[in-house]
């Protein structure tokens, strides 16, 4: 029989966790070849706004999710090995009078000793009259994306990802790439131990 190994992330948002699926189906054997894997989402508080407008709010509320789980696991006394926290955000750029806004994704991975890494999925620019709606009235990200898409939901379809980039990348995309980003270090320890 197989070992499980379990990893609770902190959302219960579809793309969230089919992005931590289809990481682990790539991560996966480099962790543990035996191993089967179970994803266990939990609702848990980012403790930012919904759309974070900067990098280092974004990371905060990754990180904060993680946090959330270990309070979580301990409380309940969870199985959990691996706890990922994903959020979604904007880092707005200011050079030389001109401003670009662009759209991120950050992971926070941590294991139950307490080690913890970070990954990003790169990075996409908003159009300026989104970029205003979002940035300068306050309107949530997955609000304005809808009424721009001429759509509903697309927060737990393609994203605001997909929008931009007609579909070749979406926002389940841009969070597996995150996650792998940050597992580096549990699944390339060799590289990451080195002194």
């Amino acid at each position: 029989m197989m070992p499980k190994i379990h990893v609770a992330v902190g959302s219960l948002r579809r793309p969230k966790l089919n992005a931590v699926w289809e990481a682990l189906n790539v991560l996966g054997p480099t962790l543990d070849a035996n191993a089967q894997f179970d994803v266990d989402g939990v609702d848990v508080p980012s403790g930012v706004r919904h759309t974070p407008l900067s990098r280092a709010e974004t990371m905060a509320g990754a990180k904060a999710r993680v946090e959330a789980l270990e309070r979580l696991a301990r409380e309940r006394n969870e199985p959990w090995r691996y706890l990922v926290g994903l959020e979604g955000g904007l880092d707005v750029i200011e050079e030389n009078g001109a401003r670009a806004v662009f759209l991120h994704n950050w992971a926070y991975v941590a294991d139950r000793s307490g080690q913890g890494s970070w990954g990003q999925s790169g990075s996409i620019l908003l159009p300026e009259a989104l970029a205003a709606e979002v940035v300068d009235r306050g309107i949530e990200l997955g609000e304005v994306i809808d009424e721009f898409a001429g759509s509903n939901g697309i927060r737990d379809a393609q994203g605001a990802w997909g929008v931009l980039s007609q579909n070749l990348i979406t926002r389940q995309d841009a969070f597996r790439i995150a996650v792998i980003n940050a597992f580096a270090p549990f699944y390339n320890g060799a590289i990451y131990g080195r002194r």
